[in-house]
């Protein structure tokens, strides 16, 4: 039994007490309204069979129908204050229980995919270090392959720093130690060492402005880059160009990378952020991922007193724009 099938049970159970309550209210206001009704008429028989004047009789009865009336407010004022928090409650309810059933198809889908995403790289590395156990390899045919070894290694790295990272953020035992630097050449930097290992069959074209200085976190911020050219050389086609770009304008300084990708829906461009969550269905998707590396850049980049962003490129594609405080 799946945690779906498990939300989903006791959601019916649920849904069924609500009707029963809602039946039962419907049963007690009738007979309220109609016990009011016969206490009404007694009492006006009871005022007719008094020796009292025909004035007498009517001044009690415009009061008795006067309580009559203050009695039908008062049963549906109740009535409609009850059925607001009864709404307000299975709302609330509804609003957790969809919560629940959401996080359970993420962490359903990040289970199949970071099963997919270790054992892959685990298993081309083996298979490459078998062959050069195995086989009398040119120079050439070793280098080739001992490289794709360290590719497919860093690839897997990088995997583990992102799991662990979100662990730490999780659990609230992330610490940041920034130094003021050369942001200009340090991104020039980590962006090289990202195209040498993973090997990109995109483009990297720079606009980097020289001198721009910050205050950044050494051991995190790579995962900015890092994951963001990831995910615009995942989702843009072969050869494409991806755009880096950095500047500094009115004490802002505005990192961005643009691809040429499929885009991004205005109803995902806050949800990408979530932790595991990934457009479209795990076991059909194409491209490789986790959920975990959009959802680490967001609060590396708030950690920094930063915003992200996403706009759409043109033609086509995808800009995350980042924005922090040259102060």
């Amino acid at each position: 039994m799946n945690r779906t099938t498990k939300i989903a049970r006791p959601l019916f159970s649920f849904y069924l007490l609500v009707a029963y309550v809602l039946l039962q209210f419907v049963w007690w206001s009738y007979h309220m309204v109609k016990l009011n009704n016969e206490i009404y008429l007694l009492k006006s028989e009871i005022n007719l069979l008094k020796e009292e004047t025909a004035d007498q009789v009517i001044l009690k009865g415009n009061k008795l129908n006067e309580k009559l009336h203050k009695r039908w407010l008062m049963i549906s004022s109740e009535g409609v204050v009850f059925i607001g928090v009864l709404f307000l409650g299975i709302f609330q309810i509804r609003k957790t229980f969809k919560r629940e059933e959401d996080l359970s198809k993420q962490q359903r889908n990040f289970l199949l995919s970071i099963t997919h995403e270790l054992k892959s790289p685990i298993a081309s590395t083996k298979l490459q270090l078998q062959t050069l156990q195995k086989h009398e390899l040119s120079r050439e045919k070793q280098k080739e392959i001992l490289s794709n070894a360290i590719h497919d290694t860093d690839r897997l790295n990088n995997l583990v720093e992102n799991i662990l990272l979100a662990a730490k953020i999780e659990n609230k035992v992330y610490l940041s130690h920034k130094e003021k630097i050369n942001f200009s050449e340090y991104i020039n930097d980590i962006t090289n060492q990202s195209i040498a290992s993973f090997n990109y069959s995109q483009k990297v074209v720079f606009e980097i402005e020289p001198f721009v200085n910050m205050s950044v976190d050494l051991t995190t911020f790579p995962s900015i880059i890092l994951n963001l050219l990831e995910n615009a050389a995942k989702y843009s086609p072969q050869n494409a160009i991806i755009v880096l770009s950095l500047k500094q304008k009115n004490n802002k300084i505005m990192l961005s990378i643009a691809d040429e990708g499929e885009g991004i829906s205005d109803d995902e461009k806050l949800n990408v952020f979530q932790k595991f969550y990934r457009v479209g269905n795990e076991e059909t998707r194409k491209t490789k991922g986790t959920g975990l590396g959009l959802y680490i850049v967001n609060y590396i980049v708030k950690q920094h007193n930063g915003i992200i962003t996403i706009k759409n490129n043109v033609p086509r594609g995808s800009v995350f724009e980042v924005v922090f405080d040259a102060g």
